[in-house]
């Protein structure tokens, strides 16, 4: 008994028809409305003022912690959007809301990073935005039709944020610390 499974040219066609689908109504719908200029603003000011008041003395160890911070964050919003817990009302051109995950949500951590660099502080903070991000920023995108909850609860984001967060702060600062150990007894 042969099982029937669509063949991969199926799927690559099937797949174009979708993103020919999504252009579409990106260009006829959402280009230029009023929340593409709004992920736009949040994608580029928040980049801005950081770039001002980032410690350019640490901005190497703060970049990394915001680079892999983006990476977990992108993966995230990719798996939950194919496991349909959530996804975009607004289509961008890419698989995932490109300004929240790689705007606002990364420059509030690095500065969270940046001013909090004991752990409990840190836990703290991001605790506090994490219940903001959670009860206010998410009802609000839900409600400007930028993001709809499919499978998914507002309460589910909490552990998320904090556990995210201190897991990148957890590994750069081990390899911080690791390196500067390093270099001290290299020197002696």
């Amino acid at each position: 008994m042969t099982e029937k499974y669509p063949t991969y040219d199926q799927i690559r066609d099937v797949h174009q028809e979708l993103a020919d689908m999504k252009l579409e109504y990106w260009i006829n719908h959402d280009l230029f409305s009023f929340q593409w200029w709004l992920l736009v603003i949040l994608l580029i000011v928040p980049w801005m003022i950081w770039w001002r008041y980032v410690d350019k003395n640490r901005i190497s160890q703060i970049l990394l912690y915001g680079s892999l911070l983006m990476v977990l964050v992108m993966m995230m919003d990719d798996l939950g959007v194919e496991a349909h817990l959530w996804s975009y009302q607004l289509f961008t051109m890419m698989p995932r809301l490109i300004s929240i995950d790689q705007g606002i949500i990364i420059i509030l951590h690095m500065f969270l990073y940046q001013y909090f660099s004991k752990w409990k502080k840190f836990i703290i903070a991001n605790t506090v935005m994490a219940i903001i991000f959670t009860f206010v920023f998410e009802p609000i995108v839900v409600w400007l039709d930028i993001y709809r909850i499919e499978n998914w609860h507002y309460i589910y984001s909490l552990p998320l944020y904090i556990l995210k967060a201190a897991l990148i702060k957890w590994l750069v600062d081990e390899v911080i610390l690791r390196r500067q150990i390093n270099s001290k007894t290299k020197a002696l």
